[in-house]
């Protein structure tokens, strides 16, 4: 016995010895790697903890508020807010109120006396439309299509935004069965490349937009033009999560890469834009309006001067307005850090501009990119906002780990995989009760801030009610930072 042991130990240890001899011998004639080749084997460690780095960086050093995208105190709100734990803390914040940008909101000296929870004002979508969508809904899940996330995520959201009481974007990866299932409102994205809308051709087809507008579930139709990861690049799905069942929902191929184009071939001014809007919105009856992330604001005032010049009636029914630090699509490097205009200085240019033509009642803004705690929606209802949706809050809920392998299949927590390993680990059932406290924390801590400003529900927080800090160490008003524009000052010439 003692014999076979030994035996198998020298076997284990001569098989070692030969995957070491191996490496170090491939190590030393290999070219890509500098480092290998002057340290060989060892120089694999490198790589290894360069790998860890993230995670490393993301549980042991970094400091509560210093990570990106989304710090440690960020993310663990969301997370306590999903289990439906308390939110509170004690001891004081942890947030530097010093930093130049830093938002403050203006406590009342008599604020809202009552319950902390609000009831939100319904408001009309479309209300030129022959079915306008009237919604209390406050904050809802931004686009996420079945494809960058997977069945069981999608599930997870659609019965958890029915039960919090939001509604579910679909991304540009058209109408799933799984989208439908837990009876939520949807609103039906439509991407560059028209998946699950298009012709055998690519082209929009009349008919499937008729077929979608038949269910009840879907109340609005938008028109993605850009997002915050990857403005002027149409979507990218590997090829490896382009599975047969998301191949037939998007009528494309399957196990090919699918790249969406960069702009709607058929859309090149504000003029085609109108047309499309309006061709959506005939067919099917219900509010259409468009998704963009803004870099310059000149076309704006084109597009404003078009829509007078048409009649109100033909404008977009809404704008959702992404900001660059969007980030749930998979996209370049150099686009993610440095295409776009962010949130905060976008989105005030936006409602002003509505503002000045006279169409901010008309014209329904819904804010998204990285407002994911009540803070962060409370300020976008201040600049101006109507609604405020979120993709990578909701991630959260389901229990993303920000590990940022959202691209390659190999999701730990099973959301952006279709690996069905991995998948198993996201339970639809458990995931939708977390969906659903987060939006009612959300709902109910915004409420908190409101009542504190003065007010009684958060649609009637202004920019009176919001400091912002300057570079002299003292904060001043967003009224006074972006000063009320006179409705209707700007007319067609």
């Amino acid at each position: 016995m003692l014999a076979t042991l030994f035996s198998l130990e020298s076997l284990l240890l001569m098989a070692c010895l030969l995957v070491l001899i191996s490496l170090y011998i491939y190590d030393t004639r290999q070219k890509d790697h500098a480092v290998l080749r002057n340290f060989p084997i060892i120089g694999h460690f490198r790589y290894f903890l360069e790998y860890l780095g993230v995670y490393l960086r993301q549980f042991w050093f970094a400091q509560d508020r210093e990570e990106l995208p989304f710090n440690r105190a960020e993310r663990s709100w969301v997370y306590r807010a999903a289990k439906g734990n308390d939110t509170m803390v004690g001891f004081g914040s942890t947030r530097d109120l010093r930093p130049i940008g830093t938002v403050l909101f203006v406590d009342a000296p008599f604020p809202v006396l009552g319950e902390d929870a609000c009831e939100t004002r319904p408001v009309v979508i479309g209300p030129y439309c022959k079915k306008p969508y009237e919604t209390k809904h406050l904050f809802n899940i931004s686009a996420m299509s079945y494809g960058s996330i997977s069945k069981n995520a999608v599930l997870a959201l659609s019965h958890g935004a029915k039960m919090g009481g939001c509604w579910l974007n679909t991304g540009e990866g058209g109408v799933s069965p799984y989208h439908l299932e837990g009876g939520c409102d949807i609103v039906a994205q439509i991407g560059t490349a028209k998946y699950g809308f298009c012709d055998v051709n690519g082209k929009l087809s009349d008919e499937a937009l008729r077929g979608a507008a038949l269910y009840p579930q879907i109340k609005m139709f938008e028109l993605k033009l850009s997002q915050g990861a990857k403005p002027g690049k149409g979507g990218i799905l590997p090829a490896a999560k382009v599975t047969p069942e998301i191949a037939a929902i998007r009528f494309i191929k399957p196990h090919q890469d699918a790249i969406s184009p960069n702009r709607h071939p058929e859309i090149s001014n504000v003029q085609e834009l109108l047309n499309v809007i309006e061709h959506i919105r005939s067919l099917t009856g219900k509010p259409t309006g468009f998704k963009i992330v803004l870099g310059s604001y000149e076309w704006l005032d084109d597009l404003c001067q078009e829509i007078l010049k048409r009649g109100i009636e033909k404008a977009p029914d809404f704008i959702t307005l992404d900001g660059a630090e969007g980030g749930t699509g998979a996209a370049p490097a150099s686009l993610i850090d440095y295409m776009g205009l962010p949130i905060a200085e976008s989105l005030p240019v936006l409602i002003d501009t509505l503002v000045e033509y006279g169409l901010r009642d008309r014209i329904k803004v819904i804010a998204s990119g990285k407002l994911v705690t009540p803070a962060e929606v409370a300020w976008a209802l201040c600049v101006g906002a109507d609604f405020v949706a979120s993709a990578r809050g909701f991630a959260f809920a389901l229990g993303c780990i920000q590990a940022l392998q959202c691209h390659t299949n190999h999701c730990p927590t099973g959301i952006t995989t279709h690996n069905p390993r991995l998948m198993h680990g996201l339970d639809p059932t458990s995931k939708s009760m977390r969906v659903a406290n987060y939006v009612k924390s959300i709902l109910y801590e915004t409420g908190v801030i409101s009542h504190s400003c003065g007010v009684r529900e958060p649609r009637e927080l202004t920019r009176r009610h919001a400091r912002i800090m300057t570079e002299k160490g003292i904060s001043i008003p967003l009224s006074e930072l972006y000063p009320n524009k006179v409705p209707g000052c700007k007319r067609s010439p």
